[in-house]
This record gives structure tokens, sequence and C-alpha cells, in this order.
């Protein structure tokens, strides 16, 4: 399966669903929570499997499981795939695989979509138990607490998950998915209507944060996470590779000071690989891999600017950006 075969009719995009979708937890037929039987496989390049990323390293779950990386170039084999071609020999030191394919294919031989990642990988049978993007953070904060880090923050506050979960659906469709559905649409009409969607989106979180230092007020949460990994390639692969050309994210008044308060928060910018995305967007295939075109990397844009002050302090009642286990409604 390629990405084309999720364009609709009238050229829109439309992501497949997730096939691996079983919840970590203690009921029955829910995925045991253990420390050393996942290992979760990850892209720098990749948004979703970025969330993942920055979530365990924030709650302290890199002891409790395992992370294999594969490369941002998709291979040149005729389909959409990612490999582990930075590691060794081109296969993963753990897991023993040259391509997530692999991994899928132990899960369910009929398997037919795209391999994705971030996928949780059962290491004892080198199959893919978990690749649910949209929930594997809120299980990460929750299922596996026993697990969490000293002074962990919480990120996922029960008062707040109405307010999170029902933000964060409006950011996966607007802005995060938002972004793909400009940059994959095959119609005129198709790619006008989900620019329009996306930047009044962003228009409308930009005026959101003009009185609260992150979405829900004083803390770090789950929807800054999923919100971040889609901001920090805005202007390097978005603005351009998507056609999302109305603004750059630098231009938005208070986006762009909240985009940096987080990737100068640990956990968000040293996991930030900018010559990744740059890689991945620019130079990889992925609509098309049997037409490769000539691809040209971009010298910009200057991520220096990613470290100038923010001043967003201003918004914040608490010193912290984590204290209280999450800020306001």
């Amino acid at each position: 399966m390629t990405v084309s075969a999720e364009i609709r009719k009238d050229g829109s995009f439309n992501r497949q669903v997730n096939r691996f979708t079983t919840p970590f937890g203690e009921r029955s037929g829910e995925l045991p929570v253990q420390a050393g039987k996942y290992r979760l496989i990850w892209c720098a390049a990749c948004p979703w499997a970025h969330r993942a990323v920055i979530v365990r390293g924030l709650l302290g779950l890199e002891h409790a499981i395992g992370l294999g990386t594969v490369s941002p170039l998709r291979p040149r084999i005729g389909r959409v795939d990612w490999e582990f071609a930075e590691d060794a020999d081109g296969v993963d030191p753990v897991l023993g695989v040259r391509y997530m394919s692999e991994l899928y294919a132990n899960a369910d031989p009929g398997y037919t979509g795209r391999p994705t990642v971030p996928a949780m990988i059962d290491i004892e049978t080198r199959t893919v138990a978990n690749n649910d993007y949209f929930k594997l953070t809120n299980d990460l904060e929750t299922a596996w607490a026993p697990f969490h880090k000293q002074g962990a923050p919480d990120l996922y506050p029960e008062r707040l998950r109405s307010a999170i979960d029902a933000l964060n659906e409006v950011v996966f469709h607007e802005v995060n998915n938002g972004v793909y559905k400009c940059g994959f649409a095959q119609s005129q009409e198709a790619y006008e209507q989900a620019y329009d969607t996306l930047f009044a989106r962003l228009d409308d979180l930009d005026d959101r944060l003009s009185t609260r230092r992150f979405l829900h007020g004083d803390f770090i949460t789950d929807s800054d996470v999923r919100l971040y990994t889609t901001l920090a390639r805005f202007d390097a692969a978005y603005y351009s590779g998507f056609r999302t050309n109305r603004n750059l994210l630098r231009e938005f008044t208070h986006l762009w000071g909240y985009a940096r308060d987080l990737y100068q928060t640990q956990g968000f910018g040293d996991t930030t690989d900018f010559d990744a995305i740059k890689r991945h967007y620019f130079l990889s295939i992925t609509i098309h891999p049997d037409k490769p075109e000539v691809a040209i990397l971009p010298k910009g844009p200057d991520t220096a600017t990613w470290d100038t002050p923010h001043g967003r302090e201003r918004l914040s009642n608490r010193d912290g950006k984590f204290l209280g286990g999450g800020g306001e409604g």
C-alpha cells in the first residue's frame, strides 16, 4: 500500500486507520504493562512518533521501554516502509529486522496497510503490539504510571481529561493531520479547504495562547506535546513542502513564543532533529514511491532562533512548567 491509496475521489487525503489499538492496562484483553517487554520504534522526523518519545522522556520511562530508531529516509524498494538503515548492518540490534513491515507481518501476515511509527513492539515475539499513535501517549501517562520516575509531571490530570481530549481531537483533525491534508491533497478544492481550516485553527490557538502560557493554563499537558510536534516542523518542512504558506510559525504573535518555550524545555528541544525532519520531507519518497523526483535539501531555516528568549513566563502564575499536575482548563 502507498499513501496515494489514501486519497479520496475528491482529491482529499484520508489517513488510514490504526490496526493495532489494544490499550495497555490490567484488565482482561489489555496489553500487559511490563518493564523490558516492549521496544518503542520511532523516527525523529515523524511528528506522531516524536510525541511518544517526548512523553516517554518526561515521565522517565526510558528504563522500562526501550527505543529503536528508523531512518528518516524511506527505502527505495517500491513500497512505503521504514528502514533501520542507521543501525549497524541496517538491522535493529534488538529485534533483528531491517524493515518495519517485517514486524507488521509477524503480527498479521495479511496486513496490507502502511507500516507506521510509533509502534510498541513485543520484543519476545517481534510483533507490533500497539501502533495507536492517537492513544499511546495517554497510555504512557496512565497505565504506565507504576514505572514513572519520582516527581514525574502529570501530563494528563484527571480533572482536565475531558478538556484535553476535546482539544486533542480538534488539533488532530485540523492541525496535526491538517498539514498532511494540505500536503497530500490532489485537487485544488481539497487543498484550499484544508488550508483554510488549518489556518483558522492556528489563528484560534494563537489567540488562546495570548492569555495563558500553555494550552490548558500554567502547566504543560498532553495537548501541548501534540501541538508542539507539528509546530516544530512547520517552518522547516510544512510551509514549503506541504504548501502551508500563508505565513511562517515565527510570524504568529503567540504561537511562536509558545513553541520556543516548549523547545527550551528538557524533553522537547533535545529530541527535535531538524536535519532529520528536512531530510525526510524533502529527500524521502512518501506519496509516490514509484516516481522519485529530483530532490533538493533546503539550507534554511535558521534554527538558532528557537533558542531566543520567549518571554512566556509572564503568563504563568507558577515558577515551574510541571508543578501542580496540570493547569486550569
